[in-house]
C-alpha cells in the first residue's frame, strides 16, 4: 500500500471532492483519481461513493481513513523528531466517563509526570465516543462504562474493532447530595423519595440500539419531574453544593471531593443495576510507563473509593 495514495485519500475525504482536494494538492485530478482507485484495488474496499455531490465515505472507507489518519499522524511525528532532532516526548491520552475516582487517579499519576516534555490528554465522554477516539482520534486508552445487561454487545464490539478490554470495577450508582438535603436524612432512601427534588444527570447517555428517548427512559427513570442536564463534571458539583434540593446518580466519589463541596453520597435500596468500568486499548497496543503509572493510581483511587 502506498502511503502517498492513503495521504491523497485522507485529503479527498476532509474536502469532499477530487477536484478540490487535487487544487489542495497541487496534483492532476486525472492522477488523484487513479491513485485513488488504485489504493481501493490495493486493500480490495470501496473506500468512496461517487455521484453528482461529490466524494462520499462508504463504511468501509470511514474505518480505513481513521486508521490512515492515525498512520499518518504517527509518520509526521517520526518524521518531526528525526529532521528537527525534537527531544523525546512523553504521550499519554485517555477518555472515559465522568467519573470522580477516574478524575481524582489522573489528578495523583499528574504528579508523576516529572520534569520531561509531555502531551497528556484526558477527555470525559460517553462509551460510543470514547471507543471513536482510539479508532479515530490517536487516543491510545479508553474507559468504557456500561449497564451489565450490554456485556455481550460491547465485548462483540471490541473484538470487531480490534479492541481488548480489561474490567477494572463493577459497581451500582450511589446518589449524591448536599448534606443537609432532606433526602439525607433518610436512612433507606427509594426511587419515591427522589419525586420532589431536582435530579442533575449528564446530557448524552448511551444504551446500543436504542433511540435516543428509549435512551432516557432506560437511564433516566420517568419517577423525576424536574431534570438539570449538564455535559461535564465541574458544574454539577456547583449545582449539588449550592442547591439542597438537587440529587445526582454517580459512581462513588472520594471522600475529601465530597467534603471539598459538602456533599454525602447514599446508596437506594430500588437501584440493582450493575455498571461496569473496562479498560480498553487496541489489541496490539503496548503499555507505556506513563500508562503504567495510570493504571496503579487508578487502582489505587478504586480501592479507596470502592472499599
Amino acid at each position: 500500500m502506498n502511503i502517498l495514495h492513503m495521504k491523497y485519500a485522507v485529503e479527498v475525504a476532509k474536502a469532499g471532492s477530487i477536484n478540490k482536494a487535487a487544487d489542495i494538492l497541487l496534483v492532476a485530478q486525472p492522477n488523484l483519481s487513479r491513485s485513488i482507485k488504485n489504493l481501493e484495488a490495493d486493500l480490495g474496499i470501496t473506500i468512496f461513493d461517487r455521484s453528482a455531490k461529490g466524494m462520499v465515505l462508504t463504511p468501509e472507507g470511514e474505518r480505513f481513513i481513521g486508521y490512515a489518519r492515525n498512520i499518518l499522524s504517527q509518520i509526521d511525528k517520526v518524521e518531526a523528531m528525526y529532521r528537527e532532532g525534537a527531544s523525546a516526548v512523553q504521550r499519554f491520552s485517555i477518555s472515559g466517563p465522568r467519573a470522580s475516582y477516574i478524575s481524582d487517579a489522573f489528578a495523583r499519576f499528574s504528579a508523576t509526570i516529572g520534569t520531561d516534555a509531555a502531551e497528556i490528554f484526558y477527555k470525559e465522554t460517553n462509551s460510543m465516543r470514547v471507543i471513536s477516539n482510539i479508532l479515530t482520534h490517536d487516543y491510545r486508552l479508553g474507559i468504557l462504562r456500561y449497564a451489565e445487561m450490554y456485556d455481550r454487545y460491547f465485548k462483540d464490539m471490541l473484538t470487531e474493532k480490534g479492541l481488548v478490554g480489561e474490567l477494572i470495577t463493577e459497581f451500582r450508582y450511589v446518589l449524591l447530595m448536599r448534606s443537609d438535603s432532606s433526602l439525607a436524612s433518610k436512612e433507606n432512601l427509594c426511587q419515591a423519595d427522589l419525586k420532589n427534588h431536582i435530579e442533575i444527570a449528564h446530557a448524552d447517555p448511551f444504551v446500543p440500539n436504542m433511540p435516543a428517548a428509549e435512551v432516557k427512559r432506560t437511564e433516566l427513570p420517568d419517577n423525576v419531574e424536574r431534570r438539570i442536564f449538564v455535559f461535564e463534571r465541574a458544574s454539577q458539583f456547583d449545582l449539588l453544593s449550592a442547591n439542597p434540593d438537587t440529587f445526582m446518580w454517580v459512581s462513588p466519589a472520594p471522600q475529601k471531593l465530597l467534603d471539598r463541596y459538602g456533599l454525602i453520597q447514599r446508596e437506594c435500596v430500588d437501584n440493582t443495576k450493575v455498571y461496569r468500568d473496562v479498560l480498553i486499548s487496541r489489541k496490539d497496543y503496548r503499555f507505556t510507563e506513563l500508562d503504567r503509572r495510570f493504571i496503579v493510581e487508578l487502582e489505587r483511587s478504586k480501592m479507596e473509593c470502592f472499599a
